[in-house]
């Protein structure tokens, strides 16, 4: 950029200040700040498009290498499958099939009841009779509850 130091902005101030004059100076001043502005947001929308743009190129290349390898892993999880339905299509003997069925070898664990599911299948009225807490209180807000 170009390099301006602060005797050469003086400068360029005596000078604008003589050609344009003191009255046209401040608006000129301000319509050339705007331009400047405006410029700067250009430069700005530019870098950001480029930049776009190449973490475009950036995602469609890692996308390719993600299908590729996609591709590469469906395809062996294919071959596997093939190869082991093939092993299980393969005739298996008439003695295995007239085999009995093992038994189990313990009894399966009965289910455990939720007991929030229990408790909300009480009546209303009866938890208001039995003293079950229905909504959670502080402390504070318990003692002033009974205190007279």
């Amino acid at each position: 950029m170009l390099d301006l130091g602060l005797d050469k902005l003086a400068l360029i101030g005596a000078v604008a200040l003589i050609v344009i004059g003191p009255e046209k100076l401040p608006k000129v001043a301000r319509t050339v700040g705007h331009m400047m502005g405006k410029a700067r947001r250009y430069v700005a929308d530019v870098k950001a498009e480029v930049n776009r743009s190449i973490e475009l190129e950036e995602l469609n290349k890692a996308r390719k290498q993600f299908e590729d390898a996609a591709q590469e892993v469906s395809s062996s999880v294919g071959e596997t499958f093939s190869t082991a339905a093939q092993g299980v299509s393969e005739p298996f003997d008439a003695d295995a099939w007239n085999e009995p069925l093992a038994a189990p070898l313990s009894e399966p664990k009965p289910l455990r009841k939720n007991w929030r599911i229990k408790r909300s299948r009480t009546p209303q009225w009866f938890k208001h009779s039995t003293g079950v807490r229905q909504h959670v209180q502080s402390g504070a807000a318990r003692v002033k509850r009974h205190r007279r």
